[in-house]
């Protein structure tokens, strides 16, 4: 068989993005959905974020203590129009576009689309190769699919809660919307991988994901505390290995500030007594092996402590880079911000946005080989692109657009 050409680099660099050509509409809301649709905007989807007219629920909370910055985040490079689906010329409307979509993805309550008339059943006879991707809190099935769900809620129903915090206090939540953007992430492949599906068959599916089982592999260390010890809930460990399977695995503290360390191995805690200059420990028999460590984790904590609070942050992390010790400082927010790596591989970029100047926003964390990056297109306010959208794309004359602008249709 004669082997296909080679490209060269330059061809290989030609390359656009993997999802150029697809057309997404985005009736996502607060972050679930929209980080979804983000994701296959800077995938290189045409994205057409559909708002009612007041806008979607992150714009109403306003700029007390930026909350229009996350609706930047999440909202790049996407096109946003108002739709009143309450109104039979919004239905219909809708209905066109769906036509000539690839992909729909929504977060609300089940069952909200079908109570609007353009449920998955009307959407998929309307587009057969449609790929309805539908996002929520407990799934569309069983006896928690009608409790309503925030991050917060699926946090304390999914164990995220019981096992953060410290074993003398309350239960506290991440920090980060883990719920819902563990939800999301796991919404893009589902789409994604239905989307694969429908265009070798020419068929498209319902996919949903539950925020609630999207988070649950996570709690696999505190899973495997629960089983070791007999089925017996665990206690929060703090910073410690949620399995209490590690030592020494903790958060250190330093002349100005903090450190995260962990040795995974024997070698790692070797380097870390030659660091320390304690090579006496690996002769005690309280930390000559790993089980030994983890049962002497407090006396182990206690020494390290002692040692590394002599020491400022740069400098511990010069030393474990040197011994080569998996260690992280613990960064402030602006420091994560302003962090040089995450700028130089164009993860992070500033902005100059219309509604809040210079702003700091992501690209996504996924890359395509040598394709060129999308360039970030700001957030706009609602309905910003309705005649770009009705007129250009979906063929609309003034006439008709004027018309829906009477029916408070759009």
């Amino acid at each position: 068989m004669q082997e296909a050409p080679k490209k060269d680099a330059s061809q290989a660099a030609q390359r656009g993005l993997p999802l150029e050509g697809i057309t997404v509409l985005d009736l996502g809301q607060i972050y679930n959905g929209p980080y979804a649709s983000f994701l296959m905007a800077m995938s290189g989807a045409h994205v057409i974020k559909i708002e009612p007219r007041e806008g979607e629920k992150m714009r109403r909370r306003g700029s007390v203590g930026g909350a229009m910055l996350p609706f930047a985040m999440l909202n790049s490079c996407k096109q946003f129009v108002t739709l009143n689906l309450k109104t039979i010329a919004g239905r219909d409307l809708f209905l066109k576009m769906v036509r000539k979509a690839d992909i729909l993805v929504e977060n609300f309550a089940p069952g909200v689309m079908d109570k609007l008339g353009v449920g998955p059943s009307e959407l998929m006879r309307v587009n057969p190769r449609l790929v309805y991707a539908a996002g929520s809190g407990y799934g569309w099935s069983g006896p928690y699919k009608d409790l309503l769900a925030m991050d917060l809620t699926v946090q304390a129903m999914s164990g995220v809660m019981a096992s953060t915090g410290f074993p003398d206090r309350p239960p506290v939540k991440a920090g980060p919307a883990l719920a819902d953007f563990f939800g999301g992430v796991h919404l893009y492949g589902a789409a994604i991988t239905a989307l694969y599906d429908a265009q070798r068959t020419g068929r498209g599916r319902v996919v949903e994901v539950s925020m609630l089982e999207a988070v649950y592999p996570a709690l696999s260390s505190t899973l495997g505390l629960y089983h070791g010890l007999g089925n017996q809930n665990p206690p929060r460990t703090g910073n410690r290995h949620g399995g209490m399977a590690e030592s020494p695995y903790n958060v250190y503290p330093t002349s100005d500030g903090w450190l995260a360390m962990i040795c995974v191995s024997d070698a790692h805690f070797e380097a870390l007594a030659a660091a320390m200059d304690r090579t006496d420990l690996l002769q005690d028999n309280r930390f000559s092996s790993l089980a030994s460590r983890v049962e002497h984790m407090d006396e182990l904590d206690s020494i390290i402590s002692s040692w590394s609070e002599k020491y400022s942050k740069a400098d511990l992390i010069e030393i474990m880079g040197r011994y080569r010790i998996p260690s992280a400082p613990v960064r402030e927010i602006d420091e994560v911000i302003n962090d040089p790596h995450m700028h130089e591989r164009g993860s992070l970029r500033r902005v100059n946005h219309p509604d809040m100047g210079e702003v700091v926003l992501p690209t996504g964390p996924m890359r395509y080989g040598d394709a060129v990056p999308r360039e970030i297109v700001p957030s706009k306010s609602a309905g910003a692109d309705n005649a770009a959208v009705y007129c250009n794309w979906l063929g609309l004359s003034e006439e008709e657009f004027s018309g829906l602008l009477a029916e408070d249709a759009i």
